[in-house]
C-alpha cells in the first residue's frame, strides 16, 4: 500500500463532500454518499439544477486526476476509513453506526485463517454490516489470498448501507447487500461463518421476537443476543460465528437465557477480550467471541479459550498470543 496515494483518495473524497455539502445543503455522510455515486457513475448527478454550474465545474476539476480502478482495494478502503473519522468529529456518529476498526478486522482475519474451513471457497454474512468496513477488511484478505467467497451483508439503515455498497464497489467486491431488518426472516442459510460488530442495547418490537429463545420474558430483549441467534441459524452445521460483543456478555442477568439457549446448539469456543487501553472505561469494552455450530463433526473445545489480547503496539507479546491460539486452534477445534 502507498500512503500517499490514501490521503490521494482521502483529499478527493473531502474536498468534493464540502463542495456538496455547501451546495446541496445536506450533511456529511449524505455528501460522501453523492460523492461515491459521481465517481463509480463518471459523471456528476445534477438534479433540478443542483449542484450549480459553478460546482459542477470545480468538482470535475477534483475528479478529472482520479481513476479508483488504478488504487489497491486496500488503499481505498483505509481512505474511506479516513472519511469516516473526520463523519464522526462533524456529526457525533452514535457508537452502533460507527465504523469497525481495522486492527479488529485484522484480528479478525486471523482468526478465520486458523478455523477448519472450506479454504478454496468460503460463504460468509455478516447480519449488522454496517459501512462495510469490517466485512471489506476480511474479503481483501480473502482477495489477496486467492480464497473464493460469496458474501452476504443485511443492515437496517439506508445510509450506511449506500456507504457499504460505494466501498464495495471502489473495492471490486462483490457482496450481495439487503436493506432489511435482520431480525426478520432472513433468505441467507447454511453459510460457512458469519462476522459481525454486534449492535448493542435493546430491540424495541416485542412482538416480532417471541418465538427467540434468547427474548426476555419481561421488557425489550437484547439486540446482541437476538442477533447472536439469527445468526447462529444462518450457519451450516459446524458452521463459526465470529463477534464483536460488550465485555460483559455474560455478567448480566440476561446471560442465563442465552447460555441457556446455546445449550446443545452451539459450541462456546473462545472469548478473547480486547485490550484495556482500547476503551475508556471496563463498562465499554469490547470482547470477540467465537461461536461454532453443533453438527457435522464439529466438537466443543476440551478448554474454552479464554483470554485478553496484548497491547496492540507490543509486537513480541501479541505475535505470542497468536501463535498460542494457533496451537489451540489446532488441536481444539474440528
Amino acid at each position: 500500500m502507498n500512503t500517499e496515494n490514501i490521503e490521494k483518495i482521502y483529499k478527493i473524497f473531502d474536498q468534493s463532500i464540502q463542495l456538496l455539502k455547501s451546495n446541496l445543503e445536506i450533511d456529511f455522510l449524505d455528501a460522501f454518499i453523492e460523492t461515491g455515486d459521481n465517481l463509480i457513475s463518471g459523471k456528476i448527478q445534477v438534479e433540478d439544477g443542483k449542484p450549480d454550474a459553478k460546482t459542477v465545474a470545480k468538482l470535475n476539476g477534483i475528479y478529472k486526476e482520479f481513476q479508483y480502478s488504478e488504487y489497491q482495494p486496500e488503499e481505498l478502503r483505509q481512505a474511506i476509513q479516513l472519511v469516516m473519522i473526520q463523519a464522526n468529529k462533524e456529526e457525533r456518529i452514535q457508537a452502533n453506526h460507527q465504523f469497525t476498526p481495522e486492527s479488529i478486522g485484522m484480528l479478525f482475519n486471523y482468526i478465520i485463517e486458523n478455523l477448519k474451513t472450506n479454504e478454496k471457497r468460503i460463504t460468509i454474512f455478516d447480519p449488522a454490516v454496517g459501512t462495510g468496513n469490517l466485512l471489506s477488511t476480511i474479503l481483501n484478505y480473502f482477495q489477496s489470498h486467492q480464497i473464493e467467497f460469496e458474501a452476504v451483508g443485511v443492515d437496517n439503515d439506508d445510509t450506511l448501507l449506500s456507504i457499504a455498497s460505494m466501498s464495495f464497489n471502489f473495492e471490486k467486491l462483490n457482496v450481495d447487500l439487503f436493506h432489511q431488518d435482520s431480525i426478520d426472516n432472513l433468505l441467507v442459510k447454511d453459510v460457512d461463518i458469519v462476522v459481525s460488530d454486534l449492535p448493542v442495547g435493546f430491540y424495541p418490537i416485542d412482538e416480532r421476537v417471541k418465538d427467540f429463545k434468547t427474548h426476555s420474558e419481561d421488557g425489550h430483549s437484547f439486540v446482541h443476543h437476538l442477533l447472536i441467534e439469527q445468526s447462529m441459524n444462518a450457519l451450516r452445521l459446524g458452521g463459526y460465528g465470529l463477534f464483536l460483543v460488550p465485555g460483559n456478555l455474560f455478567q448480566t442477568e440476561e446471560a442465563k437465557k442465552l447460555l441457556s439457549y446455546f445449550h446443545d446448539r452451539v459450541y462456546l469456543q473462545a472469548i478473547l477480550n480486547l485490550p484495556t487501553k482500547m476503551f475508556k472505561s471496563g463498562q465499554t469494552q469490547k470482547s470477540i467471541l467465537l461461536l461454532q455450530k453443533v453438527g457435522n463433526n464439529a466438537k466443543q473445545a476440551k478448554q474454552v479459550l479464554l483470554g485478553e489480547f496484548p497491547e496492540f503496539n507490543d509486537q513480541k507479546k501479541m505475535l505470542e498470543f497468536l501463535s498460542d491460539f494457533k496451537k489451540w486452534s489446532a488441536s481444539s477445534l474440528s
